[in-house]
């Protein structure tokens, strides 16, 4: 008794596109008080649980679609499509940012995360340059965009597998 199963890519693309519409507008919010360069805890406590909001929303219209029903890899697949579209969509914002809206935004990124360092290690200022000119090798686009790809898949992983557990509901075939 096979029925039509709703299809995960559908659930990805919907939850993946609203919440990287989500992002842009906390991209926008945090470029319009000239924070978008600094991170912080603030921006990753919030970038967290807009991502598990994002998830679990995804996983219960999922399962609802489903009958009830959705197994732990399921809900896995889906979570991580969620967060590998909306990270694509991101890193392409971003982009956007970094070379057409600001396009100073990865210097001010640099001087910000110099002030940093000087301030809170025992670093030399020769130790902290050179952590600077390094960091610069990974700030070319492609760069950006491959390390970018691979951490929205591994934290969408992360980020999945209580939500695809908490949620999983199987059905019995007795």
């Amino acid at each position: 008794m096979e029925e039509n199963q709703p299809k995960i890519s559908k659930y990805a693309l919907t939850y993946g596109g609203i919440f990287g519409g989500i992002g842009i507008v906390f991209a926008l919010m945090l470029y319009s008080m000239d924070m978008h360069y600094q991170g912080g805890m603030m921006v990753i406590v919030i970038s967290i649980v807009l991502t598990l909001a994002a998830i679990v929303l995804g996983l219960l219209q999922f399962r609802k679609a489903n009958g009830g029903f959705m197994s732990f890899g399921q809900g896995m697949k889906l979570g991580v499509g969620i967060c590998l579209i909306a990270g694509i969509i991101g890193i392409l914002f971003n982009q956007i940012i970094a070379n057409v809206i600001d396009p100073d935004m990865m210097e001010k990124a640099m001087t910000y995360q110099k002030e940093q360092l000087m301030e809170t290690t025992k670093m030399t200022p020769d130790q902290i340059d050179a952590q600077m000119e390094m960091a610069k090798k990974f700030q070319t686009p492609t760069m950006q965009l491959l390390f970018g790809l691979l951490y929205v898949v591994v934290s969408g992983f992360i980020f999945s597998l209580i939500p695809a557990l908490a949620l999983k509901k199987t059905e019995n075939l007795n």
